[in-house]
């Protein structure tokens, strides 16, 4: 039997924990875009306290898990953790840490949108009596969030592709059944080769709702 057919076998029979492992890629995916993005939004709220020590503490979040390697992090937290008595499942290591670093990282977008917004339309809204959370919630976060899309969708592009770090605290996804299915057969090329496959496929459909999303959400007369 030649390699390419003994490598076509072995990824039929185990193509259901292949799949398996992929379906908890886009679940690991999907749950940190989430909880990072309401992660960066109260991040960002935060910073915007009158409190000088509040925004010292924001400005000292943002820096210090958007300098730490993810990896770093995941380790940490996964192994050394438990030496203090602090026990997580592979998940929920995944999950915080993740979510820890992806609302740094949105913090700073959403940030940088909203020192594009028109300071004379948020001094008006104050001077209609709009008290800080509603100004937040009705005039800023709408904004900063339409103008922030390119932003966060390519955020969710990168968590997608880092979710290949999780199987090194034992979390079993989709590139932990890959590097499974090369240890079988030792077609090293062809297993990644195939794993690079479904990630470009994958981020392909984020990317094409990512457009499709920038366009309904376009503001008029300023260009994503």
């Amino acid at each position: 039997m030649s390699d390419g057919a003994a490598f076509s076998r072995d990824l039929v029979e185990q193509w259901p924990l292949i799949a398996s492992g992929l379906g908890q890629t886009l679940l690991l995916a999907a749950v940190v875009s989430f909880t990072g993005l309401l992660g960066g939004i109260g991040v960002l709220y935060l910073s915007l306290s009158r409190s000088p020590l509040v925004r010292w503490l924001t400005r000292a979040y943002i820096s210090f898990f958007v300098g730490m390697p993810l990896i770093v992090l995941l380790f940490l937290m996964y192994y050394g953790l438990p030496q203090w008595g602090v026990k997580m499942s592979p998940f929920a290591v995944a999950v915080v840490g993740f979510t820890f670093n992806v609302a740094a990282y949105n913090a700073a977008y959403l940030g940088t949108a909203c020192n594009g917004l028109d300071q004379a339309e948020l001094d008006a809204a104050r001077a209609q009596g709009f008290g800080h959370g509603q100004l937040f919630r009705l005039l800023i976060l709408p904004q900063v969030l339409r103008l922030s899309v390119p932003a966060l969708t390519n955020q969710v592009i990168l968590n997608l592709k880092d979710t290949s770090v999780a199987f090194l605290i034992q979390y079993t996804e989709f590139f932990a059944r890959v590097q499974e299915l090369a240890s079988t057969n030792f077609q090293f090329f062809k297993a990644y080769a195939f794993a690079a496959g479904v990630y470009l496929a994958c981020v392909w459909v984020v990317v094409r709702a990512a457009r499709a999303l920038e366009r309904r959400v376009l503001i008029p007369g300023m260009g994503l």
